[in-house]
């Protein structure tokens, strides 16, 4: 393991996708299990993509977690699909960790909504009931927090919730993920927590394995803070981690390990 900072952002780069899943667990569960010493409930943010895989599964595993404790949203949401459909990021949630675990309370964004505007004021209702704790996310291809994609990411966004259109980087990446056989079949519409939203949180987890992940970690760690990578925002964070593969983090410039040498 390496570990270095990128402004106020812990950056931690494992071995593999296995112990970088196992490493973003850990943090998660410590931030879950001290916060549930003095407080009730613990309110998470998960984000789903195959990218959490790895993370969900070290973190339900984790004992010592009351997950009925714990008060459970999604970041993002596509419009359009069928309810039931299996590309539904709430149909993930319930697969890798809601089916297997018992939360407290689980809050879903609905797909289906009739009226997305009025979906994206009921869902920001209950995103700002109370603070956000933790936020379990990843970094798109193209540098995206959630569906905030470099053409409509805003860092002073004064909305909560919002209906957004995908830009084909984004959408492609439902390809390459394999949720999706073409691009063609990918939505163009999708309801997105905003940057602010996410920023908000008390604590921020991003685990980001793969190469094709490379050159967004780059940017975020090295590149501008700019709404050109919306993860740069990250560096910002009081208390935010990245976790990262030898895989994601190969083009970095140099990593500075954990005993204080810098590696080339």
């Amino acid at each position: 393991m390496r570990t270095f900072g990128a402004g106020q952002l812990t950056v931690v780069v494992e071995a593999d996708r296995s112990s970088l899943g196992i490493a973003a667990a850990r943090r998660a569960a410590g931030v879950i299990t001290t916060l549930q010493q003095r407080k009730e409930p613990v309110r998470i943010v998960f984000a789903a993509a195959p990218s959490q895989n790895e993370m969900l599964a070290a973190l339900i595993a984790t004992p010592g977690i009351n997950w009925s404790r714990v008060e459970a949203l999604h970041m993002d949401e596509y419009l359009g699909l069928t309810a039931g459909s299996p590309q539904l990021f709430g149909s993930y949630l319930m697969d890798h960790i809601f089916s297997k675990v018992r939360v407290g309370t689980l809050h879903l964004l609905n797909g289906q909504a009739s009226d997305p505007e009025k979906e994206c004021e009921r869902y920001a209702a209950l995103v700002q009931d109370r603070p956000i704790d933790l936020v379990c996310l990843g970094i798109g291809e193209n540098g995206h927090l959630a569906f905030n994609d470099p053409p409509v990411a805003d860092f002073h966004d004064p909305a909560v919730v919002k209906v957004v259109e995908l830009d084909e980087a984004c959408r492609q990446q439902q390809v390459h993920d394999g949720c999706f056989p073409s691009l063609a079949h990918v939505p163009r519409y999708a309801l997105t927590l905003t940057v602010p939203a996410l920023m908000r949180a008390v604590c921020l987890n991003a685990a980001v394995p793969g190469s094709a992940k490379a050159e967004a970690v780059r940017q975020t760690i090295e590149g501008p803070i700019a709404s050109s990578c919306p993860a740069s925002i990250l560096r910002t964070h009081p208390n935010a981690s990245l976790f990262l593969d030898t895989d994601s983090a190969f083009r970095l410039e140099r990593v500075e390990d954990s005993r204080g040498g810098i590696q080339r």
